[in-house]
């Protein structure tokens, strides 16, 4: 085989098994448990299939060329067909990955919040938070039950797409919380301890985004926590809506 060939190989089945086998072996020496090893690659190939699903229907709108209409008839049909098949393939990888938990409820209910789903929410949240101000002193493991609290409003279909929800919201809503932070957070005159102290950590951006679309679902789980109502209450008004 030469190596323009070789640069055109695919992965065998085979290959693909191997390493996920590995990645699974390697996490589980880290530590991480059997099964959040296995929704975390399940999210990944889900993701894969997702993008590629994206890019084939961009990609199958027009055909190339000029080459009359039963041929652009042709490719219009068969491109759809392939979109399709993909779609359907990243739906079922989504299910698969989100189920990944065998003692899980349904997808669509709302299970027990488990480790790896918030550190997947600290990956998320934290850049977001560092684009509008700085990291501050707040104790971590207060933030670890008040991300809990957050996720505890979703499903876990959610939970799995919450990064791209999350980075949605910020984009939405930048001025609104660049003025936010420079009023109220870290560098401004409010300090620390109080009841805008949750303005201060990086959950607050999450909780943000639970009051805007999950209100009712936030106060049951953070009176579930047993989390502060001052820091919800500091965090309601400064963001502008009633309590």
């Amino acid at each position: 085989m030469d190596a323009a060939e070789d640069g055109r190989q695919q992965l065998d089945e085979v290959s693909v098994i191997n390493a996920k086998r590995t990645l699974l072996q390697l996490l589980a020496r880290a530590g991480v448990f059997s099964g959040d090893a296995e929704e975390l690659i399940g999210l990944v190939e889900a993701g894969a299939l997702a993008l590629a699903h994206k890019e084939v229907s961009t990609v199958g709108r027009s055909a190339p060329g000029v080459k009359g209409e039963l041929y652009e008839s042709g490719w219009l049909d068969g491109t759809q067909a392939v979109t399709d098949r993909l779609g359907d393939l990243a739906e079922r990888a989504l299910q698969d990955a989100v189920a990944a938990d065998p003692s899980a409820p349904a997808p669509e209910a709302r299970p027990s919040v488990r480790r790896m789903q918030v550190e997947r929410a600290k990956v998320a949240v934290m850049p977001l938070y560092l684009s509008f101000t700085t990291v501050s002193d707040l104790d971590p493991e207060v933030s670890e039950q008040v991300l809990t609290a957050v996720l505890g409003t979703m499903s876990s279909r959610q939970r799995a797409g919450y990064a791209g929800r999350l980075a949605q919201f910020v984009s939405a809503n930048r001025a609104r919380l660049e003025r936010l932070y420079a009023e109220y957070g870290p560098g401004s005159t409010i300090a620390i301890h109080g009841r805008y102290s949750l303005i201060h950590s990086p959950t607050s951006l999450a909780v943000l985004e639970r009051l805007v679309t999950a209100p009712s679902e936030l106060r049951e789980e953070w009176d579930a926590a047993e989390l502060p109502p001052a820091w919800l209450e500091g965090l309601t008004t400064a963001w502008g809506s009633p309590v």
